[in-house]
């Protein structure tokens, strides 16, 4: 069973960042890409960010292409997205993903095993 356990989420100032991290367990993490989704009050999840398992494939939304960042560190096993400019509508609870196979992919329904998610608000 693979757990995938988020942090860094907060409050923050619009305009501020974060920097969220997903560990996982297992020792075969490069062997799978990993996604950021999103998910705020009333809406479905989104996808946000994704990369492959080396790292060569790396797919953003348009909404965060351009302010946040997707990173891995495979020794580590954990995925990373930096988030800067920081805009009240990026509020939202935040969930990394593992992908069914290395390719970076955009659709949830080819992630299977998800993490608990971390809340981050951005204030006006």
């Amino acid at each position: 069973q693979v757990q995938l356990v988020e942090s860094g989420g907060g409050l923050v100032q619009a305009g501020g960042s974060l920097r969220l991290s997903c560990a996982a367990s297992g020792r075969t993490f490069s062997s799978y890409g990993m996604g950021w989704f999103r998910q705020a009050p009333g809406k479905e999840r989104e996808f946000v960010a994704a990369i492959s398992g080396g790292s060569v494939g790396i797919y953003y939304a348009d909404s965060v292409k351009g302010r946040f960042t997707i990173s891995r560190d495979n020794a580590k096993n954990t995925v990373y997205l930096q988030m800067n400019s920081l805009k009240p509508e990026d509020t939202a609870v935040y969930y990394c993903a593992r992908a069914r196979g290395v390719g970076a992919r955009t659709a949830p329904s080819l992630y299977d095993y998800w993490g608990q998610g971390t809340q981050v608000t951005v204030s006006s």
